[in-house]
């Protein structure tokens, strides 16, 4: 059980605070059942989740030394064979990779649809509104995941990974 004030991450919502567990009390509610009150970090609202659901992931936030290795291997994750016929069958596949809330399965989403944008780009066309609307909730899970891990703002993270990855090539080149 996750205790009051820890972060966490729930489902396709992303990082969330646990702002206090109790019983809700709804017409029709199960009334022994207990509940999250969890207060997303980058989002409005609150989300109410039963303590026992296995149907939402709910899982801690990465620590600092597992987002900084994500980041180091982010070069070497190939992306997603983008392999939709059509707008539903591939809003299907970005969703599963967005449900599973896999790091490694969006930076794979995230390198596909920006291949897909440089493509478009060069024809002089705009990305699809199903790609244009996957990466933005991609980006916002897996930055806002990073930005508090890492304890930098959300707005900062982009530009923290090129530095980072910048970094490594410097190094890697002065090495040969």
């Amino acid at each position: 059980m996750f205790r009051i004030g820890e972060l966490v991450v729930y489902g396709s919502t992303g990082v969330c605070r646990v702002e206090g567990v109790s019983g809700l009390d709804q017409p029709g509610g199960d009334r022994g059942k207990r509940y999250y009150l969890l207060k997303p970090l980058w989002q409005d609202g609150v989300i109410y989740a039963p303590v026992d659901s296995e149907k939402v992931p709910m899982r801690p936030v990465i620590s600092r030394e597992e987002a900084e290795a994500l980041i180091d291997r982010m070069p070497g994750i190939p992306a997603a064979a983008c392999r939709g016929g059509t707008a539903q069958a591939l809003a299907q596949q970005y969703q599963s990779a967005v449900r599973d809330g896999g790091h490694v399965a969006l930076v794979e989403i995230m390198k596909a649809i920006h291949h897909k944008q440089g493509l478009a780009e060069s024809k002089n066309r705009r990305l699809g509104l199903v790609d244009e609307r996957y990466m933005k909730q991609a980006e916002r899970l897996l930055y806002g995941e990073l930005a508090t891990a890492l304890e930098i703002p959300y707005d900062e993270v982009e530009d923290y990974i090129a530095a980072r990855l910048e970094g490594e090539e410097e190094s890697a080149g002065a090495g040969a």
